[in-house]
């Protein structure tokens, strides 16, 4: 999608993908990944979420990639801190205690920065881009993470046809192929969730699942 979509949606409050507590499965299948607890971890289009101060209470230094300057504002103000800011060719971080929050374009983070990250976590991101989009930020931001990196990805599956995204429908065969050449993917879940969602079923979709993936840069 175009930034402004994104930016007009929080601008609207239409930000139903953001989550009022931290995501079970990203609780449960964590430590799945044996990251040690200074390992530095990437959220991907992290809007506000409560993730992020989890991950960071491991002990991981987070760094987040936000768009919208609204959800970067929210997301500390809820926490109730004063994150020091700083401007570089990433674009505006915002810190505080282990998180970095970027203010900015995912695709312009650097080599450089991604470099470091030892982990990534990615509940909304892939499932938030198109097609075209998702190889490209497969490819290039994902292409940026280190050898050795472990990730945890999380999507959803339902019938493309049922319903327009955000979110959208990733299958296994898309993740696989978006991510093989480069990384070794693990389906570790599968669940249906339809029964739990019923804006989905309000559009009219007859399926929906979603679908845990642990994956490691080769």
């Amino acid at each position: 999608m175009e930034p402004g979509f994104w930016l007009q949606r929080w601008q609207e409050g239409r930000i139903g993908f953001h989550r009022d507590a931290v995501m079970p499965l990203l609780e449960r299948y964590w430590p799945t990944l044996e990251l040690p607890a200074d390992a530095a971890v990437f959220v991907p289009l992290a809007g506000k979420t409560l993730d992020m101060h989890w991950l960071a209470a491991l002990g991981h230094p987070v760094l987040g990639a936000e768009l919208s300057p609204l959800a970067v504002e929210a997301f500390f103000a809820e926490a109730g801190v004063v994150p020091q800011r700083e401007q570089d060719a990433d674009g505006v971080h915002h810190r505080s205690g282990r998180i970095d929050l970027v203010l900015g374009d995912v695709f312009a983070l650097s080599a450089a920065t991604l470099a470091s990250m030892r982990g990534v976590y990615d509940r909304a991101a892939l499932i938030a881009l198109p097609p075209d989009m998702r190889r490209r930020y497969a490819g290039e931001v994902y292409g940026r993470l280190p050898r050795g990196c472990r990730g945890l990805l999380i999507t959803l599956e339902y019938p493309q046809a049922e319903k327009d995204g955000p979110p959208f429908s990733v299958p296994e065969d898309e993740v696989r192929g978006l991510f093989a050449a480069h990384w070794d993917v693990e389906l570790l879940e599968r669940r249906d969730i339809l029964a739990s969602e019923p804006g989905f079923r309000a559009e009219g979709v007859t399926a929906l699942s979603t679908a845990v993936y642990r994956l490691l840069r080769r």
